[in-house]
């Protein structure tokens, strides 16, 4: 297939030196196992493809990530790279490892942590990990969507600071979810199996994407979505031009009883505009699991009314997380042993 061989071509050749199912370019007495670094501990099984290709893995960073520095020493002395979102893989440590290092895979759906304009000039392969987490992830989304327009978050933590005295019909009064307008930025997987369960509650569900759908729901003006939407839940990757896609402008177009749910990426969000339109009551609610600048959350988020914030847990089960590292694995095996991953993200 072209595909196969544009791969080849453009990440394999001269590279492929071992691999259990493919013939070796050299002689038996030249072949030395391919090594791998694991920037963080993965759970059970997750590096079980790299293991049973009879790679050297290297695990690191068992309690905190790796600094630059230490990622760049290491990566001179490796084929191939399993890393996080949390590890900033730019320039500089892609060319520390130039001339050896054939693959990156992240441990992710997004790759915004990634030059891949670099890799791409350098002739390494990126890989992600699309598809496994989708279900898992829009679980989240739907329990934010739930939690924060019932305000599950600040009834609980008046139950626990022992301010609840009893039953009132006026306490803890939030929106409700069956029989309202979703509006999803965004419509891809992760997106659409938000969707799937927002009809199960009999919602109403809009989209937005940046090219036609040609399906039900499409709405062609990100603003128009805005306005509509009782509930609006954000599902792009960030790019440039998602950067802060919803502003103080944009915001300020969401009707006062909408509530805004991010499980994408933080900086889509401006969370000093979201803070202040939460203090100001110019929104009802918010619940978020990334931000702009983790760990670090906005101080006025923190102290923000009507606010679920959850720690980036959004693919965070023990049969999603262990798919994630595993599919990561299977792709450095792939690139390594010449074979074309289903993963390869390209420009």
């Amino acid at each position: 297939m072209r595909g196969e061989h544009i791969f080849r071509d453009r990440y394999c050749d001269g590279h492929v030196r071992f691999c259990p199912d493919t013939p070796s370019r050299l002689s038996p007495g030249q072949v030395t196992p391919k090594r791998v670094l694991v920037t963080r501990h993965l759970p059970e099984g997750s590096l079980d493809p790299l293991n049973d290709a009879g790679f050297d893995v290297v695990q690191l960073g068992e309690t905190a990530p790796l600094t630059p520095g230490e990622l760049r020493d290491e990566i001179r002395r490796v084929d191939g790279l399993v890393c996080l979102l949390t590890d900033r893989v730019d320039r500089r440590i892609l060319e520390a490892g130039a001339g050896r290092l054939r693959v990156v895979a992240n441990v992710a759906v997004g790759y915004d942590n990634i030059d891949l304009a670099a890799a791409n000039e350098l002739g390494v392969a990126v890989c992600n990990t699309p598809g496994v987490l989708d279900d898992t992830t829009a679980d989240l989304a739907f329990l934010l969507i739930l939690a924060a327009s019932r305000l599950m978050s600040d009834a609980e933590r008046d139950l626990r600071a022992g301010k609840w005295t009893g039953w009132a019909v006026d306490q803890y009064l939030g929106q409700d979810v069956h029989g309202r307008t979703l509006g999803l930025v965004g419509w891809g997987r992760i997106g659409r199996r938000v969707a799937d369960r927002a009809r199960g509650f009999g919602m109403q569900v809009l989209h937005h994407a940046r090219r036609p759908s040609g399906e039900s729901g499409y709405v062609s003006e990100l603003d128009d979505l805005l306005r509509a939407a009782d509930v609006v839940s954000i599902h792009v990757p960030l790019r440039e031009d998602t950067y802060h896609l919803i502003g103080p402008r944009r915001i300020g177009l969401m009707k006062p009883t909408a509530v805004l749910v991010n499980t994408a990426r933080g900086p889509i969000v401006d969370e000093a505009a979201l803070a202040d339109a939460l203090h100001a009551n110019r929104i009802f609610a918010a619940g978020l699991d990334v931000y702009e600048d983790e760990p670090t959350v906005h101080p006025r988020l923190l102290s923000a009314p009507r606010t679920v914030l959850l720690p980036h847990v959004g693919s965070a089960s023990v049969a999603t997380r262990t798919a994630m590292g595993r599919l990561a694995s299977r792709s450095v095996v792939d690139v390594l042993c010449g074979r074309l991953p289903p993963t390869l993200v390209t420009i």
